[in-house]
């Protein structure tokens, strides 16, 4: 592992999003990124194996494996693997941090009623904490159990006064106690709960000041008892600072899954509607504002080195008539290229992955899987274009598909395998709100934070740090 003085040095390189979703390889700037890295030695290790990887950029007009893409639909990122290394798209396995963040706790509804009564409640003792004069800033320093010093001492009084710190602990060792404390502090703020300090994020979510804490908690008390009233019996959640979905049925979680939702210059409205069809092994219609952002960018790349960009990604082009243009016939370098019409076709590696689930709204937001898996076992989430990237949506969507004769876990599994391309219209259609939830109570005392992402809050950049 990384020595933690390095993990925090520095600019953090992640990898970019846009067509960044089915174009790019590339490393997204800190001012996206944020201080939201999970700073791993073996993070650092992928991305110097992607960094040589960018050097073989096409093998052959076919794309494949030779210049393998991963496109995210509403945003996502490209990746170059050649055919003889492993598979860069997937979870990396036996990780114990990664199988946290994709295999979350069901718990309560974040919309569930009884949250608003937590909330008010965890307000007043926010207030009370900023009255006191709120808590100290722990150092940036790796902490574990057996850590002795003065950072001790600041950890143990910042994690007493947020009341994760209870029963008996050597002030100034990092005993089982305090092991048990930056548990509970790390899976309220949606981060692997370790018990070990050796995170940027940790660190971040610490150091947020409790006056930002208590303006998060006043803004998403508004939200919570707006939507906590309206939500139906049935329905599915986006969290979009938690970057995660639920699917929520008669007042309790059926199942709850990591998701990737939009980064801080593609963000991901808000929005409530109702899910209606089902699209499996969609086409992908490359949005305007991707098409001019990154498409067309790496169409020019292509065309200076003399390739098809459009046969390696398997994708199709249409006038403004809808008739199909001759990809030999496009100048990438003219004006008339931002009137055509994108669309990828249904395969491995389409950007939309095997299924699409479709709700009208006035943004063309929708949820999708994915092709690019491992987005999904980092910490935070914000990678894509303003879509819902969801991880095992095979199993959200057979919950969604419950009351449409025809449709189980077996045949879903089968239409990815398959590639047949299907619309499945709901029976009944199911309420899904995208909402932006970064601060709540639960009625076991519980108060739970996330970043707020795209400064919706109100509490100023600091409570984006986590």
């Amino acid at each position: 592992m990384m020595k933690f003085e390095n993990k925090l040095s520095g600019r953090a390189s992640l990898v970019s999003t846009g067509l960044v979703a089915a174009f790019l390889v590339a490393s997204v700037d800190t001012s996206s990124a944020g201080p939201f890295n999970w700073f791993k030695g073996k993070n650092q290790n992928q991305q110097n194996q992607n960094q040589q990887m960018e050097s073989q950029p096409g093998q052959g007009s076919g794309g494949g494996r030779g210049f393998f893409p991963f496109f995210g639909g509403g945003g996502g990122t490209s990746r170059a693997a050649p055919s003889d290394e492993s598979h860069v798209s997937e979870l990396p396995r036996g990780d114990p941090e990664v199988a946290m963040i994709t295999n979350p706790a069901l718990g309560s509804p974040t919309l569930a009623k009884a949250n608003i009564a937590a909330t008010k409640v965890a307000i007043e003792k926010y207030r009370a904490i900023v009255v006191q004069g709120g808590w100290p800033a722990v150092p940036a320093k790796v902490m574990k159990p057996g850590s002795r010093g003065q950072e001790i001492v600041t950890l143990h009084r910042r994690l007493e006064i947020s009341g994760d710190l209870v029963g008996a602990s050597i002030p100034n060792e990092y005993d089982a106690a305090v092991v048990q404390a930056v548990k509970r502090f790390q899976a309220r703020h949606g981060l692997p709960h370790t018990g070990i300090i050796d995170s940027k994020a940790t660190i971040a979510a610490l150091n947020v000041p409790a006056n930002m804490r208590l303006a998060q908690l006043e803004a998403n008390l508004k939200r919570l008892q707006s939507l906590s009233r309206s939500a139906a019996n049935r329905y599915v959640l986006v969290n979009i600072p938690a970057a995660q979905v639920e699917a929520v049925d008669s007042g309790q979680v059926v199942s709850r899954h990591a998701a990737v939702v939009g980064k801080i210059a593609r963000p991901t409205p808000e929005i409530s509607s109702k899910i209606k069809e089902i699209n499996f092994n969609p086409y992908w219609h490359v949005p305007r504002s991707i098409i001019i952002k990154d498409l067309v960018p790496k169409g020019r790349e292509f065309a200076r080195r003399g390739q098809d960009m459009l046969a390696a990604y398997h994708m199709q082009v249409f006038d403004t008539a809808g008739q199909p243009v001759d990809p030999r016939q496009i100048n990438w370098f003219g004006e008339e290229v931002y009137k055509y019409n994108f669309r990828q076709l249904p395969w491995e590696e389409n950007s939309l992955g095997f299924v699409k689930i479709n709700f009208p709204n006035k943004d063309a937001v929708y949820l999708h899987d994915t092709p690019l898996k491992s987005l999904f076992g980092r910490a935070v989430r914000f990678e894509s274009s303003g879509c819902v990237r969801v991880h095992n949506v095979e199993q959200i969507v057979a919950w969604i598909l419950r009351d449409t004769p025809g449709w189980n876990i077996n045949r879903i599994h089968g239409m990815k395998q398959n590639g047949e391309q299907i619309d499945v219209k709901l029976t009944k259609p199911v309420p899904v709100y995208l909402a932006y939830i970064s601060a709540w109570g639960t009625p076991d005392g519980q108060v739970n934070f996330r970043p707020d992402i795209y400064g919706h809050d109100g509490a100023s950049t600091t409570a984006s740090a986590y």
